[in-house]
């Protein structure tokens, strides 16, 4: 009888090392990035077609970029929200407030009432290659706490905001996204932001899209400092 192999007889040594490294990689960033992730609940209020309003909730993802209880997440995810609620890792939940929002990067921040959070740093986007690790943690279809992990597809894509504005600089990754990732982060090998998961072609399967760390790291902070994103307009 001819000799069957397994798996574990197929890969090498050298290989086995490798994928231990990526999972040991991949499992420590998300220990440390955790406590920074938040779940974000909302209520709206939706006009239907009979022309009544009835009050809708919707989730998503978040997370913190200060101790002092700012948040970012994704404009679309907080949009017209009569109520929002913050739930951290710890089951935490509270009440948020919003502190501002660009439609045009799809960028919004929310503040809570809590001290003494753990925050998660922004990387330098601009020093992303195609093909690093991209791992992402969110809460996608109402499942606290979901990671996933891929890479860098393709950058500098460009997407159509809610607005129609054009977001530019935008990471594509093959990291499963779904409804309730967006606001998540995605992240480097190092724990930190490289980009804000914003969008997922439902139809296309590992087409997914952050906007990236540096445009989020600056839309943030306009929020914080001034409410608003101040932009220059060519007159005629």
């Amino acid at each position: 009888m001819a000799e069957q192999n397994t798996i574990a007889d197929l890969i090498s040594h050298n290989d086995s090392a490798l994928l231990d490294a990526y999972s040991n990689t991949v499992s420590s960033v998300i220990e440390n990035a955790a406590d920074a992730v938040v779940h974000i609940h909302v209520v709206k209020k939706v006009k239907q077609r009979n022309n009544t309003v009835a009050e809708m909730p919707a989730t998503g993802s978040g997370f913190v970029i200060s101790s002092d209880g700012y948040i970012v997440t994704n404009h679309h995810v907080i949009e017209q929200a009569q109520s929002i609620k913050a739930v951290l890792s710890n089951g935490k939940t509270l009440h948020a407030d919003v502190k501002g929002f660009d439609p045009s990067t799809d960028i919004a921040v929310i503040k809570i009432d809590e001290g003494g959070l753990k925050i998660l740093p922004f990387a330098n986007s601009d020093s992303l290659l195609v093909g690093q690790i991209a791992i992402a943690i969110g809460n996608p279809l109402g499942f606290q706490q979901t990671v996933t992990a891929g890479i860098i597809s393709a950058l500098g894509r460009t997407l159509k905001a809610h607005n129609g504005r054009l977001i530019d600089d935008v990471i594509q990754t093959d990291a499963a996204l779904n409804p309730g990732n967006s606001g998540g982060p995605l992240m480097n090998s190092a724990g930190q932001v490289i980009g804000v998961n914003t969008a997922t072609i439902m139809s296309a399967q590992g087409l997914c899209f952050a906007v990236s760390s540096n445009i989020s790291a600056h839309v943030a902070g306009q929020i914080i400092m001034k409410g608003k994103v101040r932009r220059a307009y060519l007159g005629i």
